[in-house]
């Protein structure tokens, strides 16, 4: 096991820029807090309307120096006809087992999109799975001893979902979104070209400020960013609590 490659925080996106849009202002302050976090991106985001799978290569490359990732991957699935079955399985389970993390942030459990429920389930089952001994897995032809995180937290995306726990991400929001607008090809430019899409608009820029400044209303912050959880939260000081 390469220690230089174990991770407190490793956050599943279905498409290249749902943590972006999602996590990353939860990730930067982690990371400002001296943890190890990666990245793990299922598809290369190739059926989307606008731009390429190279280009979105190129973004996910350029957000993650903007965020600040010690690790980042894509696993290559197919977008839109990925499934939850065992080949998927074994192959996010063999990157849970070589990374280890101690949280794992993944898609939200209901959205607009299906590939988002549809990863949310993927990698939630993986996350069970990976801790069972007799499930195998290989990587560098060293066989992977069995993990299990220690909690799975689901983003909110673009349906509301009520949150069971929201972080402050004020001191973030403005790095957060540098790292979205690099994702060029998807979002809104005056200058472009392309088809308009749902999340190329001006408004979906306003709304993912108006998000985070609704989330962050509630603990009394600026602006924030909400998860469900999968299991109950234990809290050792109520005191210390928003």
């Amino acid at each position: 096991m390469n220690q230089k490659e174990l991770l407190d925080i490793l956050a599943f996106g279905a498409h290249p820029d749902d943590v972006e849009l999602a996590a990353s202002g939860t990730i930067l302050k982690h990371i400002s807090m001296g943890k190890r976090v990666g990245v793990v991106d299922l598809t290369r985001g190739e059926m989307g309307t606008r731009g390429s799978a190279n280009d979105r290569d190129l973004e996910a490359k350029a957000s993650s120096k903007i965020l600040g990732l010690h690790a980042r991957e894509n696993l290559g699935f197919k977008d839109c006809f990925f499934e939850n079955d065992k080949d998927h399985l074994l192959k996010v389970i063999q990157v849970i087992r070589r990374f280890r993390p101690k949280v794992i942030l993944c898609n939200a459990v209901t959205d607009r999109h299906p590939d988002h429920s549809r990863a949310s389930e993927l990698v939630s089952r993986a996350c069970y799975l990976s801790g069972l001994s007799k499930i195998t897995t290989s990587f560098d032809n060293s066989a992977q001893k069995p993990f299990r995180p220690n909690a799975v937290y689901h983003y909110i995306q673009d349906y509301w979902v009520d949150p069971d726990f929201i972080v402050d991400i004020s001191n973030f929001f403005d790095t957060k979104m540098k790292a979205i607008l690099v994702f060029k090809t998807q979002f809104y430019s005056l200058d472009s070209k392309l088809p308009e899409t749902p999340i190329s608009t001006e408004s979906f820029i306003d709304s993912i400020k108006a998000r985070a400044v609704a989330l962050g209303r509630y603990i009394g912050t600026d602006y924030a960013e909400g998860f469900t959880v999968e299991r109950f939260i234990g809290v050792d000081d109520i005191t210390k609590l928003k």
